[in-house]
């Protein structure tokens, strides 16, 4: 097998035959392709962030003239959430319909929509609805998470995949910190009053993204759409556990991205600059580690990572939830800022546990009669389409975040309730983590194809 680039299916750049678990192939050809594709996936992913969280920056240049109470402003850094999780599934089926490159390509020029539609709506006098609907469009850079980890996912063997599905979504992460940091300079260079000199910055990077993915980026021919891994996907129980576990990371990743800025300034009396200022610190620091959850899921196993990991954030919740009440804001930044990053840990253990589960199961198939090599590549499959189905799920975890923090607003002036429920939340994700993928009753020896055994693997 050979990683040699060719025309076939629809067109363009296909490489024909793929087989990185074959060490010999990989260290021939197959390490020097993926990681060419993994680089320009991470580019184009980190501009679908940056653009999914563009409303958690628009929201700091909304003054009292715009008519938007605290109430309307952490709805509209939900829907963004609510449009990306649902549009991960379709992301996920056409990376195998039209190719990882093909579909990089549209998936980044796509971005161009809402934010052309930003500027255009960008002031005083606008409806509600309006911003609304434009919020919504944003929904698509939340897509390119999705369609990026199933192409990725696709170029790395097993062995690999923690520390590449990690380096990949760390960098993608990355691209909320970089546009809350891109609005810090321009309040403070131009003041509140020109959001659209944040969309200037941006129009000219989706294009260098798309440009870059039609150049430098391949498709894999072997990766084809495939309903039926989808359909069995969506019956499989695993699916929905991890969908919970990985609303506890991402969603409270991507939920906390989208609030931190409107909770400083509604909880602690902060203007935008100076909660522009703060609010790309823990975005950053929980992008970063990234990688270093999925390395130490690689080396430890993925599920003794995440359980410790819930364990850590329900402490830090315990934390913040204390400072939110005496409104200490040292103390809480301290707690915001560990959640963050235990949260951007989390997000590699549990995306190394979803390939591990499948692999797991493939020895099941192989026990029943299948090759190696088809086993493999049912698990390759269904993988691909489980990090579909678990991405979008766990977007949702964003949602429901700041939807918790509108309610807890709206109820008690300030966000102390919602960081109470945060809590109990993680130490519910804990607990399912123990149960379903470390303990083994006593004297049960784990079977050769037992998802639990090779999660913590």
């Amino acid at each position: 097998m050979d990683g040699t680039t060719t025309r076939g299916r629809t067109g363009g750049r296909w490489i024909q035959r793929w087989d990185p678990e074959d060490t010999a192939f990989w260290e021939a050809t197959g390490r020097r392709t993926a990681r060419r594709n993994l680089a320009f996936s991470v580019l184009s992913e980190h501009v679908g962030f940056s653009i999914w969280s563009l409303w958690s920056v628009m929201v700091l240049f909304m003054g009292k003239e715009y008519g938007i109470d605290p109430a309307g402003k952490f709805f509209l850094v939900a829907m963004p959430t609510l449009v990306g999780s649902f549009v991960r599934i379709p992301y996920t089926v056409a990376v195998a319909r039209f190719g990882g490159r093909n579909w990089t390509v549209v998936s980044a020029l796509l971005l161009l929509l809402p934010t052309l539609a930003a500027g255009y709506v960008m002031h005083p006098g606008t409806s509600y609805t309006a911003f609304m609907l434009v919020a919504a469009l944003t929904g698509f850079g939340g897509g390119n998470f999705a369609s990026s980890m199933t192409n990725i996912n696709a170029f790395y063997p097993a062995r690999h995949k923690g520390w590449a599905l990690g380096l990949n979504a760390g960098g993608g992460n990355i691209g909320v910190p970089v546009i809350q940091l891109v609005a810090l300079g321009v309040i403070a260079w131009a003041g509140a009053g020109h959001p659209r000199i944040v969309l200037g910055v941006y129009l000219p990077l989706i294009v260098l993204a798309a440009l870059c993915a039609a150049l430098f980026m391949d498709n894999l021919a072997p990766v084809r759409s495939d309903t039926r891994s989808l359909a069995a996907v969506v019956r499989e129980r695993h699916t929905w556990l991890m969908s919970v576990l990985y609303v506890g990371t991402f969603g409270s990743f991507i939920g906390f991205s989208f609030a931190f800025g409107l909770v400083l300034q509604n909880q602690f009396g902060r203007t935008p600059l100076q909660a522009a200022q703060l609010t790309f610190l823990g975005p950053l620091l929980g992008s970063v580690v990234r990688p270093l959850g999925g390395k130490l899921a690689d080396r430890f196993g993925g599920a003794r990572i995440t359980l410790w990991n819930f364990a850590a954030m329900a402490a830090a919740a315990s934390v913040v939830t204390y400072a939110s009440s005496i409104r200490s804001l040292p103390v809480f930044l301290a707690g915001f800022v560990a959640l963050f990053a235990l949260a951007g840990l989390g997000n590699g253990s549990t995306y190394k546990m979803i390939p591990g589960i499948f692999d797991a199961k493939a020895q099941d198939r192989i026990a029943a009669g299948a090759t190696a090599e088809e086993a493999a590549a049912w698990s390759r499959r269904m993988s691909g389409s489980a990090i579909g189905v678990i991405g979008a799920v766990g977007a949702l975890g964003g949602l429901f975040i700041n939807l918790a923090f509108r309610q807890s607003f709206l109820v008690a002036g300030s966000g102390t309730p919602a960081f109470a429920s945060f809590l109990a939340a993680y130490a519910v994700c804990s607990a399912l983590t123990w149960t379903v993928y470390l303990r083994r009753p006593a004297g049960t020896p784990a079977a050769a194809g037992d998802a639990a055994a090779l999660a913590r693997v």
